[in-house]
């Protein structure tokens, strides 16, 4: 058995939970794969480096590798999905973030989150991804997210005009800063911030939020999954943003996409103990009366 351990850039300060689920893993007689930048940052005793093997891609993993470790917050987690693509290795997350809605698991409970790994007493959510499709190649080999696309207008631009359909069928022209699609998982996201509903991660929906709309009476609105929604921008500027979750590209306003949800599914870990409703009431304080 193996897992990989990935980061995109723990602080100094954060080395020693590091340090220790390297050497829980070793305890446990579980194999190491170690993300290759935090290998530099990091100066690990020599007597754990002979346990560990580097790794900078999927690519490099072999078929024992049974999971992923996440060393961050939910942009770390979202990272990671573009990392093991459609691989189905299940990503546990280990929260060094603040709110952490997808790394839900404190650095407190590494001793807790390795003795899971190696008896397989975890539960995986498997969560619905969608997938962008343009008539130009945009985001390489990963077009897809976990949480949300989104359109934004450039930074000096005035607002555009967003032309939205659902199948093929006029839904809305948003006249506003930029829209929001998410997916259950990302309804805590942006799109929560943004005064968009929160979905379950096992709603087959995607919700549809407007940044900053112009027409007051221009509400979220929820869809099926199996929708497409395809776009046409208009804008006094040549071009706009396109956002897959932390990824963005400036497009063209001429250029064509659509939405749909990926063939694919990511696997998250969670331990027993923790499911969507505490993570709300933990992270939301729902239920809290702070007066008492």
């Amino acid at each position: 058995m193996k897992v990989a351990i990935y980061s995109r850039g723990l602080d100094i300060e954060q080395g020693n939970p590091l340090q220790l689920l390297v050497e829980l893993l070793v305890q446990q007689k579980i194999g190491i794969l170690l993300y290759r930048s935090l290998m530099g940052r990091f100066s690990l005793p020599e007597a754990l480096l002979k346990y560990i093997t580097p790794f900078e891609s999927a690519d490099d993993f072999d078929p024992e590798v049974e999971s992923l470790i996440s060393l961050g917050g939910d942009g770390t987690m979202l990272d990671a999905v573009t990392l093991i693509r459609n691989s189905n290795i299940p990503i546990l997350g280990i929260n060094f973030g603040r709110l952490g809605f997808l790394a839900s698991i404190s650095p407190d409970e590494l001793s807790s989150a390795v003795d899971a790994l190696m008896n397989r007493t975890f539960v995986v959510d498997k969560r619905s991804l969608l997938h962008i499709d343009a008539n130009v190649p945009l985001f390489n080999n990963a077009p897809f997210a976990l949480n949300e696309f989104s359109i934004h207008k450039r930074d000096t631009s005035p607002m555009i005009k967003i032309h939205t359909y659902l199948n093929g069928e006029f839904l809305n022209t948003y006249w506003a800063d930029g829209l929001i699609i998410a997916t259950p998982t990302g309804s805590t996201g942006y799109n929560m911030s943004c005064n968009g509903p929160i979905l379950f991660p096992d709603s087959p929906s995607f919700v549809i939020t407007s940044v900053a709309p112009h027409n007051l009476n221009v509400r979220p609105i929820v869809v099926a999954d199996t929708s497409v929604i395809s776009f046409e921008v208009e804008g006094r500027t040549d071009q706009f943003i396109c956002a897959l979750d932390a990824r963005k590209e400036i497009v063209d306003i001429n250029t064509q996409i659509a939405i749909r949800k990926e063939k694919f599914h990511v696997n998250l870990i969670r331990l027993n103990e923790n499911s969507f409703l505490s993570t709300l009431h933990s992270k939301l304080t729902w239920g809290l009366d702070k007066r008492n």
